[in-house]
């Protein structure tokens, strides 16, 4: 599949009549790259403008060798070579969750750990709730509040030191693999951004303005090197942005939303303001929730254990941010972040006609949830104060 995907990318490069050189880059000037290509050749290219677009890379640990064939990042795991009988997780971010349920669905024994209390940190606790709760049946452990202390590889696989916050002993596990799924960090190596003056943060991503250019006016950066979130539809909208600003065009990154998607099963999905982060700004906000059990379609499904979620300004209706958790939550979060987009309220929401029986009208019912007038679900409108 993706070789498919990508050989159709390079007869969109051929029909567009883009020059494509496969080579190594670095700048030596803010119009100047030095190219080398496999046996060592370098040439120079000359540039109007540049795009810098080179994304990131697994953070590795010192901890885990990264020469151990027992030991894997993202994208060995991806390559799928093997299927072990048991796979360590480290990291519970959206990652490690993915790719655990892959190889727990292939039938491993896969234990997650996390350094902290929670799960999928940016997302709010009460849609990861559905997620752990069926993970929780397809993983063999999950291990929260724990570091990995030690690693000591062996033949067979890699032996692993486990410390729990606020438990004295240590525990000590074997396992054939082990995903370190910590996060990714932008790749700035070698490109010459130091020679050429471009603007990196204390993160290592390149700083760059609404326009998507960086310090240097001839040199642009779109996507994981130029900052969170590290999410490929954010990436293409910041090429977008760059392509038309170097076309001379006026125009801004400025997006009121980016959805997020983790695509585990059930799926979470998110845009705009969570409610954490309400409570951590201190935003005065109402929650609505409409739960999948009362949704035929999600029943018809088998599948109820999901909920949509709005996060609503109290005086003017105002929506804020979505929140969806169930199998699909990913397709769903669009309609959502063209709500947050478009500006529009509860009452524009609950009066758009979705169609029945569907997941869709979950996102219409959490709506009227707000106005207490939800056909599915009864909570009575509260009174204000």
């Amino acid at each position: 599949m993706v070789a498919g995907l990508t050989g159709g990318l390079g007869r969109l490069v051929t029909q567009r009549k883009i020059t494509y050189l496969r080579a190594t880059a670095a700048f030596t000037d803010a119009h100047n790259l030095i190219l080398t290509d496999a046996d060592g050749n370098t040439s120079t290219l000359i540039f109007d403008f540049a795009i810098l677009a080179t994304g990131s890379q697994a953070v590795d640990l010192p901890l885990f060798p990264v020469d151990n064939v027992h030991i894997w990042n993202s994208k060995d795991a991806l390559d799928l070579k093997t299927i072990p009988k048991s796979l360590l997780v480290v990291g519970g971010g959206y990652i490690g969750l993915e790719l655990g349920s892959v190889y727990a669905t292939l039938g491993t024994d896969v234990t997650v750990v996390e350094m902290s209390p929670h799960l999928l940190a940016d997302a709010d606790r009460d849609l990861v709730r559905f997620l752990q709760k069926g993970l929780k049946d397809r993983f063999k452990a999950i291990l929260m509040d724990t570091t990995v202390a030690a690693v000591k590889p062996q033949k067979n696989g890699v032996k692993v030191t486990f410390q729990t916050k606020n438990v004295e002993k240590t525990s000590t596990q074997l396992f054939q693999r082990i995903l370190v799924a910590v996060g990714r960090r932008p790749q700035t190596t070698g490109l010459g951004l130091d020679v050429v003056g471009v603007d990196v943060d204390d993160k290592g991503f390149v700083r760059i303005n609404a326009q998507c250019r960086t310090s240097v006016e001839t040199i642009f950066a779109i996507g994981d090197v130029a900052g969170q979130p590290m999410l490929a539809h954010k990436a293409s909208y910041e090429a977008r942005i760059a392509v038309e600003s170097i076309a001379g065009k006026n125009v801004a990154f400025d997006p009121v939303a980016i959805p997020a998607v983790v695509f585990t099963d059930p799926e979470v999905a998110w845009a705009g303001l969570t409610e954490s982060n309400a409570k951590e700004k201190g935003i005065t906000v109402e929650v609505t929730r409409f739960p999948w059990a009362a949704s035929g379609r999600a029943v018809t499904l088998g599948r109820n254990d999901g909920i949509t979620k709005l996060i609503i300004e109290p005086d003017t209706e105002r929506l804020l941010g979505v929140g969806i958790v169930g199998p699909g939550a990913g397709e769903m979060i669009a309609e959502a972040t063209l709500a947050l987009e478009m500006g529009a309220n509860a009452t524009d929401v609950g009066l758009t006609i979705h169609p029945h029986p569907t997941l869709s009208e979950t996102f219409k019912e959490a709506a009227d949830i707000f106005h207490g007038t939800a056909t599915h679900y009864y909570r009575p409108k509260k009174k204000k104060k």
